[in-house]
């Protein structure tokens, strides 16, 4: 009787060990098989799954130029080249998303709360937000996979 209580408590604390999100229904939706075929496998992992690349890796920590940064699975834009930082972890930071287009939530994956940011228009995974960030600006840290963002340069005029 006791492994079956036991077991019925893992269940139910089961769903709080993943990201909890205000909201789930999106603009864009796609089956595993579709989001496979448009994403590649690093893509996939950390905007499907929930995965982080590894620290340093991502190509977009260099660019210095103006532009936005838009979701990799659907090209929504989520943050601007004038709120990127260089806050020294390894991945891409911003000061601030642009509003409306980033969702918030709860991810206990490292063994405590933190918050999860995701895309609004089709759910993908994005990253974290921190209080570690600018204290003269905002003051958050969104630490953001470069896996999960495209950059797209303003047009020069």
């Amino acid at each position: 009787m006791k492994k079956y209580h036991l077991l019925w408590v893992l269940i139910c604390l089961s769903g709080s060990l993943f990201a909890q999100r205000a909201t789930t229904q999106y603009d864009v939706i796609k089956t595993a098989q579709e989001w496979k075929k448009s994403l590649n496998e690093l893509e996939y992992y950390v905007l499907r799954e929930q995965g982080t690349e590894r620290p340093f890796s991502s190509p977009l920590l260099k660019i210095k130029t103006s532009g936005t940064y838009v979701c990799k699975g659907c090209k929504t834009p989520l943050f601007k080249s004038e709120h990127k930082f260089d806050s020294g972890t390894g991945w891409p930071s911003f000061d601030r998303e642009i509003k409306g287009n980033v969702g918030y939530g709860t991810d206990y994956k490292a063994g405590y709360a933190r918050s999860e940011e995701y895309c609004l228009n089709c759910g993908g995974h994005l990253g974290h937000v921190f209080t570690d960030g600018p204290k003269n600006t905002t003051g958050l840290r969104h630490c953001i996979n470069g896996a999960a963002l495209e950059f797209i340069p303003d047009s020069s005029k």
